[in-house]
């Protein structure tokens, strides 16, 4: 273990409450909540696994996040390592998603679900477990979560719960963080300074990465609501610079398609590892008072690129026939934009602060938008005022499907 740092005293308390001589352990399960590179997933990962294997043998369990995927590269992936060092013998069989488990000859399977949405609850139906360990619990559906507890049914089972916060209005907030007494539960809030390994300029990076809300949540690690604006960062007068001169190295477009709603395009050009927005296309119909076709706006598309070669074109996925358009006249590669609204603010909002992307005072209905793109404070949840936010979405597109997708597309049509 002399790659690891020293565990912090919550750290501490994560891998100990269920000990023979801990004054925690009669509780039936564990909430770890709070800031993002808290440290507070792996401690809870290595508890969960040394848990099972002092309690049971030949047991089932399950280890569960928001896809299989994720779980493995966030859980899975440094945890073999760290059992290995431990003196564990793991074996992950990647077809059936069981990670097998022995020591001293102790041998107990963790079953590897993903919670993505409703339908996820009928993957671990019929199961009998000993545990369940959740990984980004505010992610998952409250069904899956639900019909993961009751797979529970063996004596002496507890539940394993870990997060990031959300919205104060969130099932398992008002359902698991505030009754966690009436639960039996034991409740560890984690900051970033709860995590030894991160240094004091770690921190400050992270710091600096967030505003309003997110940064409340994710630095923080408080289930706050996000009211005001989206991007409250970008009202200073520096935000917004003039085209740089000189060659890109690559163009890409985002594209928000709108008939009776705005259509907003916008050019994107990539400069020493920046990717600027050089250029849009914006067109209201309610101000123009007349509708565009789909073949009218690829022609404006078109006039937009110009002659300069586009990699890609991120489309908002609801505009088939805007994407069928493209794709029949052959000359450009276009791809259905991801589309996670809140995800996809928060991944903007950090490219803009870590200047990923930068937007040009050429476009000036961005300015516009970013100044008025407001949080709905009425929702409840999380979301936005479905008003000036046209270009916002594109702009998103391209951040979570350009920017942050990197070269792992599907292109329904080849470039010429």
């Amino acid at each position: 273990m002399s790659s690891y740092k020293p565990f912090s005293e919550k750290q501490l308390k994560v891998l100990t409450w269920w000990c023979n001589n801990s004054p925690y352990k009669n509780y039936d399960a564990i909430i770890c909540d709070g800031a993002v590179r808290s440290g507070k997933t792996f401690c809870m990962s290595i508890s969960f696994i040394s848990w099972a294997m002092s309690r049971f043998s030949n047991m089932s369990f399950a280890m569960c996040g928001k896809t299989i995927r994720s779980l493995k590269r966030n859980v899975i992936v440094p945890l073999i390592k760290c059992l290995t060092e431990l003196g564990f013998t793991s074996e992950l069989k990647k077809s059936e998603n069981i990670l097998e488990v022995s020591h001293k000859g102790v041998v107990n399977r963790f079953y590897l679900f993903g919670g993505k949405d409703e339908m996820s609850a009928s993957l671990i139906q019929g199961i009998t477990l000993g545990g369940v360990f959740l990984d980004e619990v505010a992610l998952m559906p409250r069904s899956f979560v639900e019909q993961s507890l009751a797979r529970c049914s063996v004596e002496g089972s507890t539940f394993w719960f870990n997060c990031n916060p959300e919205y104060p209005g969130h099932w398992f907030y008002r359902e698991w963080i505030k009754r966690c007494k009436s639960k039996n539960t034991l409740y560890i809030h984690f900051e970033m300074r709860d995590n030894p390994s991160l240094s004091e300029k770690m921190i400050k990076r992270y710091e600096g990465l967030y505003s309003g809300a997110f940064y409340q949540r994710f630095v923080r690690g408080k289930w706050v609501a996000t009211t005001g604006a989206v991007y409250p960062f970008m009202d200073k007068d520096d935000v917004f610079v003039p085209v740089p001169d000189g060659n890109f190295l690559e163009y890409a477009v985002s594209c928000d398609y709108g008939t009776v709603n705005p259509a907003s395009f916008g050019l994107w050009g990539k400069k020493d590892k920046v990717w600027y927005r050089i250029k849009e296309y914006y067109f209201n119909s309610r101000i123009e008072g007349y509708q565009k076709t789909d073949e009218e706006h690829y022609a404006s598309l078109e006039e937009l690129i110009g002659d300069k070669r586009v990699r890609e074109i991120a489309v908002d996925p609801s505009a088939a026939s805007f994407i069928e358009t493209i794709r029949r006249h052959n000359k450009y590669s276009v791809i259905p934009a991801k589309n996670n609204v809140i995800d996809g603010i928060r991944k903007v909002s950090t490219a803009l602060k870590n200047r990923d992307i930068v937007i040009c005072d050429s476009c000036r209905d961005s300015m516009r938008e970013f100044s008025l793109y407001r949080w709905d404070e009425k929702g409840g949840i999380d979301s936005v005022v479905k008003e000036n936010d046209h270009a916002m979405d594109d702009i998103r597109y391209f951040v979570t499907t350009i920017l942050d997708g990197g070269s792992g597309f599907i292109a329904l049509a080849a470039r010429r």
